[in-house]
């Protein structure tokens, strides 16, 4: 009898601690189902007004719409995007704290700051992708060469000579170029600005004749004249300046690209991260979305968690070797 009424209370206890596994899960379920039930964070590393926050700022919207509560916007600017994901560090991994940001901020940074201390494969779970812009290879007027084709004979042919300007050390605008000149072997003199603005000012006025910016940044100065577009940085040509030759034209490979994403902390639940991924594709397809993006000169992007992690990881390894090739590390 004694054994019987073990086996017995063995056998209620399994029942039971089954049945509390199918509530935990029912209760689980249900709160995937509900989500979100209250405000939801964005964060973004860079400041307002940037391109990246106006991004953050149109799929936001459309996606509170969409998942009927409000979402906020965080600008944590500083350090190169340091400071912001140093910031969703501290966040929790419950769906209520979210994180936008360029390939720039993402995959760069870690290689350029060797105090950066956030890594941004293991520390993050890819949603989607939500944009991407190319950029331009642009000179001044009065620059000698006037399509790419001489563009490219006359750097390699004068190693040193020329000058580029970019937003700092370890920016896109340092980078490209970076990664262009290695491809052929040659080399140009960096000049690094504090941010856009003054690099374009000293552009525009000839002291620097080459600059790589990105497509909205150039595109009204092009029209204007005051730029000359001699490449673009996409696989292919961009339907906003169809007459100039994407620079994959002359050098086979050659592509690089800004993109702008959305993440959450690592360990938040997939159920979460497949409802906000539906939600943001939803958000990306609205005419209205791909209009405003349109405007920024960017394409809206369709990769999901599992396209962007391995998108973003390829390119983690590619911006390390451009990094150590333009000594571009500091500590």
């Amino acid at each position: 009898m004694i054994k019987t009424r073990k086996i017995l209370g063995k056998t209620v206890a399994i029942a039971l601690a089954g049945a509390g596994f199918f509530m935990t899960a029912s209760a689980a379920a249900d709160a995937v189902s509900d989500y979100p039930t209250r405000p939801i964070t964005v964060t973004t590393p860079t400041a307002a007004g940037g391109g990246t926050d106006i991004v953050a700022r149109i799929v936001s919207e459309k996606m509170s719409a969409l998942l009927g509560q409000p979402i906020v916007i965080s600008n944590k600017p500083g350090a190169g995007g340091v400071i912001g994901n140093q910031a969703m560090l501290r966040e929790k991994n419950d769906g209520y704290s979210l994180f936008i940001t360029a390939n720039s901020n993402q995959l760069i940074v870690p290689w350029v700051f060797k105090n950066a201390n956030f890594d941004p494969i293991k520390d993050y779970a890819p949603i989607a992708a939500l944009g991407v812009v190319p950029y331009v290879l642009a000179v001044y007027p009065d620059f000698p060469a006037k399509n790419l084709d001489e563009f490219l004979a006359l750097i390699k042919k004068n190693p040193g000579q020329y000058q580029y300007a970019s937003a700092g050390a370890g920016t896109l605008n340092h980078l490209i170029p970076e990664m262009l000149t290695h491809t052929i072997g040659t080399r140009m003199e960096h000049i690094p600005y504090r941010g856009v603005a003054p690099a374009m000012a000293d552009v525009l006025s000839g002291r620097v004749p080459i600059i790589f910016g990105s497509l909205s940044s150039v595109l009204e100065n092009i029209k204007a004249g005051k730029l000359r577009a001699l490449g673009v940085s996409s696989a292919q040509r961009t339907g906003v300046l169809p007459d100039v030759p994407a620079i994959s034209e002359k050098i086979p490979g050659f592509r690089s690209e800004m993109w702008v994403a959305l993440y959450a902390p690592a360990g938040t639940p997939g159920p979460v991260i497949d409802k906000l991924h539906k939600t943001a594709q939803a958000a990306l397809s609205d005419p209205k979305t791909k209009e405003l993006f349109q405007g920024l000169g960017m394409s809206v992007m369709t990769e999901g968690p599992e396209e962007l992690a391995k998108m973003q990881e390829a390119e983690y390894q590619q911006w390390k070797e451009t990094v150590e090739v333009a000594g571009a590390s500091v500590n």
